[in-house]
């Protein structure tokens, strides 16, 4: 077998490999099996039993008919017997629920890495006890202590088991192992984030009024580095490297490696680009030919207006390596400087040639990881409601989904959506009608069934639709009053705006140059901003949000940036300290992460105007802080907070 896979995914423990090897079931036809078995086997390895079967994990049994959504399936299994005895096995569409084709058997395994029997709650129970102490009103405890699957319980693999197990302990022992170069810092950057994140989650959880999260240390759940190299050691391996040349056939070109400016980058007294411009300069009155080599033709260009600033003067562009080589001007000893899309991950220098490399004068260049979209199986709404589900009908309130009947009207079948409401009574939707319903999005513990053909459910609504009323009215107002406020037209920095957008190590999309853009032009036009900047993981929000702060924080005002969760304004924090190392601008954290100490000597910095950036949760917002001149609030994951929450904001 062949065996595909990351530094960090092989380092997370999984379940002992003999459970893994107990939860296999072989089904054929022919096959003879208990139905009430096969029903124990499903539930005992975590398939979430339904009424009609529509997502992987699940199983639904009717009489002689077992149908099941194998997670390593792409379509679910409709297993047909005759008494016990399986005559058929054939693949269904989930939508339409009509079979597929036959297939001549299916391997099954466990949903979940938590078996839940009694040996494993009874272990969980007392490993909780001694890792947390009191299980108070842990909501997780309480479940697993009745046999209930919670969702986040894999995060406590480790308290089911007596010992977890490893990738490496399902591979056998004479297996060839190749490692990437990269393998051993993926898995030490891997390690680093682990070990912060717990970190993170153990200092909120000790403070009073803490996240009730509980995390167990990372040693628990991944490998150490030592049983990371331990694990290796029994294998036989082969590191993937570059080619090398050996003995005779080595060619010495009498390079060396150029200059870095990694010193100069974190150096507030010196400014980074006129080190590189005089640099050049000194190497081209030498009789060098100087080259600065960059990744694309925006980062060459922008490179090449910044150093002008710096006093290089013009750097000529050179379409390639042999046109950068052979272009000279005749008479002169002093050779040109040029530029040249060239992708170096490091520059050099010869006798008579030196290449600066863009990641030598910024910093290592990283690739933007290409984002995968995932196809996902769109199914019927009528096939994603479960039986006993809360629903919203907009014209007759809230109901009880009791699944789909087939009703005769007109001597012909029609599907219809059967609804149980308050007295007994029932409502038949036509499957076609479903828009008419919603899922009942509150706490169902406590909803009462709305009566049908009473007025309780439209005097609801048009209760509700005055509330809205009243604070739309109050949003247009301030809306209003904003548009018509003055305030301090903010624009970026000439030439200072550019060397920090140079130090970011992507380049950046067609999007995301739009957003800066508008964000900058709201800025200098003197009135209240409002913006929303949407996209998804990893396409560069932070980068939008750091240039506006960059431009905000250099005119003298302040900014503040609010996050929905601590560790979330941990990691901002961190993001932003590195941005801004070197430059004038002071950048504090603020939430239940920091002292008490630390925090007074933030809030009395922000007052004072000593601290230019500050990022948070809501602490934040709290009378206890106030600011000496907050030109910008940037609130990250903005869907988790209210509307009037936001629009306090904007006050």
């Amino acid at each position: 077998f062949l065996l595909l896979t990351t530094a960090a995914a092989i380092s997370q423990k999984v379940a002992p490999r003999q459970v893994t090897k107990d939860s296999f079931l072989a089904l054929r036809p022919g096959q003879t099996i208990d139905i009430a078995k096969l029903e124990s086997y499903f539930s005992r390895n975590g398939y979430n039993r339904v009424s009609t079967v529509s997502e992987k994990g699940e199983f639904a049994v009717r009489g002689g008919i077992v149908d099941v959504f194998s997670p390593s399936q792409d379509e679910p299994v409709r297993l047909d017997f005759f008494g016990d005895t399986l005559e058929s096995l054939r693949t269904f569409d989930p939508e339409t629920q009509r079979s597929l084709k036959t297939i001549h058997g299916l391997d099954f395994m466990a949903v979940s890495e938590v078996l839940l029997d009694e040996d494993t709650i009874k272990r969980f129970r007392q490993g909780y006890l001694e890792a947390f102490g009191a299980a108070g009103d842990d909501p997780l405890y309480a479940a697993v202590s009745s046999g209930i699957r919670r969702q986040g319980m894999e995060h406590m693999l480790p308290l089911f088991y007596e010992k977890l197990s490893s990738v490496f302990d399902y591979v056998p022992t004479d297996s060839l192992i190749f490692l990437d170069p990269l393998a051993e810092a993926a898995f030490e950057e891997r390690q680093a984030g682990i070990e912060d994140a717990y970190l993170a989650r153990k200092q909120a959880s000790e403070q009073k009024g803490g996240a009730s999260y509980r995390a167990l240390p990372p040693a628990k759940l991944y490998l150490t580095a030592g049983e990371w190299h331990s694990a290796l050691a029994r294998y036989r391996m082969r590191r993937f490297e570059g080619p090398r040349s050996e003995g005779s056939g080595v060619i010495d070109l009498g390079a060396r490696p150029g200059r870095s400016f990694a010193a100069e980058r974190l150096q507030d007294s010196v400014n980074l680009f006129t080190a590189v411009a005089d640099h050049a300069k000194a190497l081209s009155k030498s009789g060098k030919r100087v080259i600065f080599a960059s990744w694309t033709d925006g980062s060459s260009e922008r490179l090449s207006a910044l150093l002008g600033d710096h006093g290089l003067g013009a750097v000529r562009q050179a379409r390639t390596w042999t046109d950068a080589m052979t272009f000279g001007v005749a008479g002169t000893k002093a050779k040109p400087i040029q530029r040249a899309v060239l992708p170096l991950d490091q520059g050099f220098e010869t006798e008579s040639l030196a290449v600066i490399a863009e990641t030598d004068i910024l910093g290592d260049r990283l690739a933007r990881p290409r984002k995968r979209r995932r196809a996902n199986n769109f199914l019927a709404e009528a096939s994603a409601l479960s039986q006993g589900d809360l629903v919203v009908h907009i014209e007759h309130g809230i109901g009880r989904y009791d699944g789909l009947k087939t009703l005769t009207v007109d001597q012909a079948p029609h599907d219809c959506l059967e609804l149980q409401y308050a007295g007994d009574a029932k409502l038949y939707l036509p499957v076609e009608n479903i828009d008419l319903l919603t899922r009942y999005g509150a706490d169902s513990d406590n909803a009462q069934l709305d009566r049908l053909g009473s007025a309780s459910w439209q005097a609801r609504k048009a209760k509700a639709k005055d509330r809205l009323r009243e604070m739309a009215d109050g949003l247009i107002q301030l809306a209003a009053a904003r548009a018509l406020k003055v305030g301090a037209q903010i624009d970026p920095p000439s030439g200072l705006y550019d060397e920090f957008c140079a130090q970011f190590p992507y380049e950046e999309t067609d999007d995301q140059l739009n957003a800066i853009a508008d964000v900058l032009e709201d800025l200098s036009k003197g009135h209240p901003m409002d913006r929303l900047i949407c996209g998804d993981v990893g396409f560069g929000k932070t980068e939008v949000a750091l240039r506006a702060a960059f431009v905000v924080a250099m005119s003298g005002q302040q900014v503040a940036v609010v996050c929905p969760t601590t560790l979330l304004a941990r990691q901002h924090f961190k993001t932003f300290s590195q941005r801004f190392q070197g430059w004038p601008v002071r950048v504090r954290h603020l939430s239940r992460m920091v002292t008490r100490k630390e925090a007074d000597e933030t809030r009395e910095g922000l007052k004072n105007g000593e601290i230019e950036i500050v990022i948070g949760t809501h602490a934040i917002l709290s009378e206890q802080v106030s600011f000496n001149n907050l030109g910008i609030v940037i609130v990250d994951e903005e869907q988790h907070f209210g509307v009037k929450h936001k629009e306090k904001l904007k006050t």
